[in-house]
């Protein structure tokens, strides 16, 4: 799958309309980033082209990148995927190219590591998952694969998180499985 992150350029064009679409969505979600100026972000979005590209492959399978945080340490931005439900983009994956090779019939087209990592971005851990689900509610008609311990995965399973009965919940399946309602969110540090 060719990915504009693959390239890791975007055209002029592209690169304004996806900055004019990522203000716009920040402005309109202050909350979510409190503290944070957009002239801040804008300016290590334009001086990082992959970043870039990686976060034009979350708007464009229907992810909603935002900021949602930042880390002192490392002085980055962090974008996680801020769609009310899981993207549809990205749904009908299993979870790793294991799960994947693991089914006899009736395979996906690809599985949720994969097409993350195409994309440049990785899944939000079960922590960032519910990280995002205090500022915001998420996934309550969906759900989304979220990174999962090798213990688990050893034992052929993976995580997957949404929001029901107004409680978050973290929930184990099969790692071959895939369902239309289920993706993956990604995150991304600038």
């Amino acid at each position: 799958m060719k990915t504009a992150a693959a390239n890791n350029k975007l055209t002029a064009k592209q690169s304004t309309e996806l900055l004019a679409s990522l203000q716009a969505r920040f402005e309109q979600n202050l909350p979510r980033h409190k503290g944070i100026a957009w002239a801040k972000v804008a300016s290590k979005l334009e001086a990082s082209p992959a970043k870039l590209a990686s976060l034009q492959q979350m708007e464009a399978t229907g992810g909603e990148p935002d900021v949602v945080g930042f880390d002192k340490k490392t002085g980055e931005f962090i974008f996680f995927d801020c769609s009310p439900e899981s993207p549809k983009g990205r749904t009908s994956v299993c979870y790793d190219r294991a799960a994947l090779d693991s089914r006899k019939e009736h395979k996906p087209k690809t599985s949720a590591m994969e097409m993350a990592a195409a994309m440049g971005i990785e899944l939000l851990t079960e922590v960032q998952y519910r990280e995002l689900q205090q500022v915001g509610e998420f996934d309550t008609k969906s759900s989304s694969w979220v990174q999962s311990p090798a213990d688990i995965r050893e034992l052929g399973g993976a995580l997957f998180g949404d929001r029901r009965y107004g409680h978050v919940f973290i929930y184990h399946n099969g790692a071959q499985s895939y369902y239309s309602g289920r993706g993956f969110r990604g995150s991304l540090r600038v």
